[in-house]
């Protein structure tokens, strides 16, 4: 027994010896150390903290006090919270040499972005089928949705807008000017006004339905815009500015493309068959036309404005001969040592065996080119472009992965074309312009 006993007591004592409670020693400071760390944060810390959160999480964290809403401020995102996609959706159509299209006018659609969006209360336009059948999405920004009736007016009367807010199911009705609203003496009502299109100049804090609006049209050959300003959910005031004098429209003014697109903080319209799109900035309300890549426009090729997903450039896309699908940036060429008016090709991306992948699209060159073009890039700045081809389907080309996706609906219909993305009204303005 005696050997047992002094066995044990080496065990124990090697027991006593051994490290085990070093290792168990750390806790008390671990306990100090969460008891202190939220107010021992650096700065430099606590933003790299805030810049990991997701959006919601993010402006949670900017209310608990002023040193952690200037973080908030430095961990913004750069692109707005990306909630899903709003558009008309198309039924397929068949392909050449037969096509067919097809031309019921559906109500807007909204799609969420995954599926834990879907899993919340859906987005919604709140229109009844009958009256959004009616209305057709004109432009999409700030987290607005302006929707005007479905055909384009071929009269000089500028159509209503109504405006609502998906997220708060808020609205409000905007009624063009008045007649005697033309600055300029002896201006008229002309017949010979085309409207163009409408969109969203700007808007405030998003938790009040207050925004600018704005009616382009074409007067005589001049542009002109006409400015709605809604202010807490009420029609505040209208203005008419003055014809842009510096641009002629010498061309039908048919040849505009009623929607705008929104790039690098101007808006744009495109203009078809053309070399050139007509600008305006909302900070100044200047019209212009902004010239296009010679190799695009002069060749009359589909392009189409948008701004890099990396930086929020200004560019240009196009599909060029079915080959290639090319990136052009404004200003700043970098490593280029040309530009083409102003234009750099920033990449250039092979499309053939791409768009080898589309289930019966002809393999002739001709063919092809007359069957596929691009429609837009994603607004959200996803890095993704999204493709139409005539009877072979809708698709989004990613410009990173190469993934090419079809773009359909489980009752087999397309998503239409445009595709607007939804985002947020980005940053909120208490982030945005923090206090000390």
């Amino acid at each position: 027994m005696a050997p047992r006993g002094r066995k044990h007591q080496t065990l124990a004592s090697s027991a006593a010896a051994s490290p085990r409670p070093r290792v168990l020693a750390p806790a008390p400071a671990m306990e100090t150390t969460t008891t202190t760390t939220v107010a021992d944060l650096t700065d430099f810390i606590l933003q790299a903290i805030l810049v990991r959160l997701t959006p919601a999480d993010l402006l949670r964290a900017a209310l608990a006090c002023h040193r952690w809403r200037r973080a908030a401020t430095l961990a913004l995102p750069r692109v707005p919270p990306l909630l899903g996609y709003f558009f008309h959706p198309k039924g397929p159509s068949s392909p050449p040499p037969m096509p067919t299209t097809d031309k019921t006018h559906h109500p807007a659609v909204f799609l969420p972005l995954d599926a834990a969006a879907a899993a919340s209360p859906r987005l919604s336009l709140d229109l009844t089928k009958g009256f959004a059948s009616t209305l057709s999405i004109q432009d999409v920004h700030h987290g607005l949705v302006l929707l005007t009736p479905h055909s384009r007016p071929k009269s000089p009367l500028l159509p209503r807008i109504l405006a609502v807010d998906p997220a708060s199911r808020r609205r409000v009705l905007l009624s063009p000017p008045p007649r005697d609203a033309l600055p300029e003496r002896g201006d008229l009502w002309r017949r010979e006004r085309c409207v163009i299109g409408v969109a969203v100049l700007a808007r405030a804090h998003p938790s009040s339905l207050t925004f600018d609006a704005v009616w382009l049209t074409v007067d005589g050959d001049r542009p002109r815009a006409w400015v709605a300003s809604v202010r807490d959910g009420t029609c505040d005031s209208c203005r008419v500015l003055p014809r842009a004098e510096g641009v002629v429209v010498d061309f039908d003014p048919w040849w505009f493309e009623a929607r705008c697109v929104h790039a690098a903080g101007n808006i744009y319209w495109h203009i078809c068959n053309s070399s050139r799109v007509l600008q305006l900035d909302p900070r100044t309300m200047d019209l212009s036309y902004m010239p296009v890549p010679a190799v695009l426009g002069d060749r009359f090729k589909k392009y189409r404005v948008g701004e890099t997903p990396e930086d929020g450039r200004l560019c240009i896309a196009s599909i060029v001969d079915d080959v290639s699908l090319q990136i052009w940036v404004r200003g700043g060429g970098g490593e280029s040592r040309w530009s083409d008016r102003g234009w750099w090709l920033q990449r250039e991306i092979c499309m053939t065996k791409v768009l080898d992948t589309v289930p019966g699209l002809p393999k002739d060159r001709m063919m092809r080119m007359l069957c596929t073009w691009l429609s837009d890039m994603d607004y959200a700045r996803t890095g993704k472009v999204f493709i139409c081809t005539w009877g072979y389907g809708r698709y989004s080309f990613h410009l990173e992965t190469g993934k090419l996706e079809r773009l359909v609906m489980k009752d087999g219909k397309e998503h239409g074309d445009p595709i607007y993305a939804y985002t947020l009204a980005w940053p909120p303005q208490f982030l945005a312009a923090p206090r000390n």
